[in-house]
């Protein structure tokens, strides 16, 4: 066991001990993201590099303190890359938030999520046990899927010391068209479009302007640019624009910003619905991605009115920036709940890594032994 992963456990254990609770943090890109944390910091970035690579297998490993810019770059030298573009939010974001937050890029409705490329992990445990998950190879299917459990569970299961990734070949060919539309004559658009085998790869509409993104081999995308027609967009304009959509430093999210500065009640949602919904007559201003199964709401209207929109569409809401006292993330029923905590102290029977960032403290159904297993 190395000095940095030594360190770290040691934490774990005097912080077991003297019953306290622990905030794992890496660079703080992603802070705002979920409920507000609470704990004394435990700073996992020492724990970084990339273990292992191997490009002909398109697999690579990273110890979560690696940076996102360092992993990319390392797989952009091979011609690979993270297809499910996960966003940064900061120059230092690190791997282990990627997968703690579990939050995808742009092209998610087409190439999949952070935890659909997650084969393996080692985690360590509110316990202080080193635990290794999964593999480093893609067909590898034994036992639990835990480690692609620990996508989005942020930092509730313990610290993920490192995690090892699927990686694809970076697409050879890329276009960018603009269409006017809209909402619903979009999104009506864009579910017949599914149904064709086009090699669309991202989308995004916002006042009457539906922007597509396609990929892959360079016919396949030539003679869809051919057959859809719109406006085609020059590719570093084009290239600004999904990284600003990434990164949330288009202007629709400054503007969500500002609004949220100036507007005690306003906030940020993050609506995730079937791709099929209608449009949602909410008071705001909307943005929508990954085929219409992402929906950005800006607005200062009544927390149950955007989460019941929500939930008639089939989907939920979250409040990603702005007031989170209605909470963050929409509540659960009783039994999943029950079952989120049970997890939980599976891993983390003293309730180290408990900061309330993902989900409130266990509810006193849930009882321990003296030992503290449940």
């Amino acid at each position: 066991m190395d000095a940095a992963l030594a360190q770290l456990v040691d934490q774990v254990l005097s912080a077991r001990a003297q019953r306290g609770v622990l905030d794992i943090r890496g660079s703080g890109s992603k802070a705002f993201y979920g409920e507000a944390a609470r704990g004394e910091a435990l700073d996992a970035t020492a724990l970084a590099g990339i273990s292992s690579y191997e490009p002909t297998e398109l697999v690579v490993s990273a110890r979560c303190g690696t940076t996102l810019a360092e992993l990319e770059a390392a797989l952009a030298e091979r011609g690979q890359c993270l297809p499910f573009e996960p966003p940064h939010f900061g120059p230092g974001a690190t791997v282990g938030g990627m997968v703690a937050t579990g939050l995808s890029g742009p092209a998610r409705a087409s190439v999949g999520a952070v935890r659909d490329y997650v084969l393996g992990a080692t985690l360590l445990s509110g316990r202080g046990e080193v635990l290794s998950f999964g593999g480093q190879v893609i067909k590898n299917v034994a036992g639990y899927d835990v480690s692609r459990l620990l996508a989005g569970s942020l930092g509730m299961l313990g610290v993920i010391c490192e995690v090892s990734l699927k990686v694809v070949p970076a697409a050879r060919a890329t276009a960018t068209l603009r269409f006017d539309l809209a909402q619903a004559a979009a999104l009506a658009q864009l579910n017949a479009w599914a149904g064709k085998p086009l090699p669309i790869n991202a989308s995004a509409w916002w006042e009457g302007t539906l922007v597509l993104r396609l990929r892959g081999a360079a016919a396949a995308v030539d003679a869809a640019v051919a057959a859809l027609g719109g406006e085609r967009i020059a590719d570093e304009h084009a290239a600004a624009f999904w990284n600003g959509l990434r990164e949330q430093t288009d202007e629709y999210f400054v503007a969500a910003l500002r609004a949220i500065e100036s507007d005690a009640e306003a906030r940020l949602w993050r609506l995730s619905l079937p791709q099929t919904a209608p449009p949602l007559a909410l008071m705001g201003d909307q943005l929508i991605e990954w085929g219409g199964a992402q929906r950005w709401l800006v607005s200062s209207a009544p927390a149950a009115e955007v989460r019941q929109a929500a939930a008639r569409a089939g989907g939920h809401a979250t409040v990603f920036r702005g007031d989170k006292s209605v909470g963050a993330f929409t509540p659960l029923t009783p039994t999943l709940a029950r079952i989120q905590h049970q997890l939980a102290l599976a891993f983390d029977p003293d309730q180290v890594f408990a900061t309330g960032r993902l989900m409130a403290a266990p509810p006193a159904a849930v009882s321990r032994s003296d030992d503290g297993a449940a």
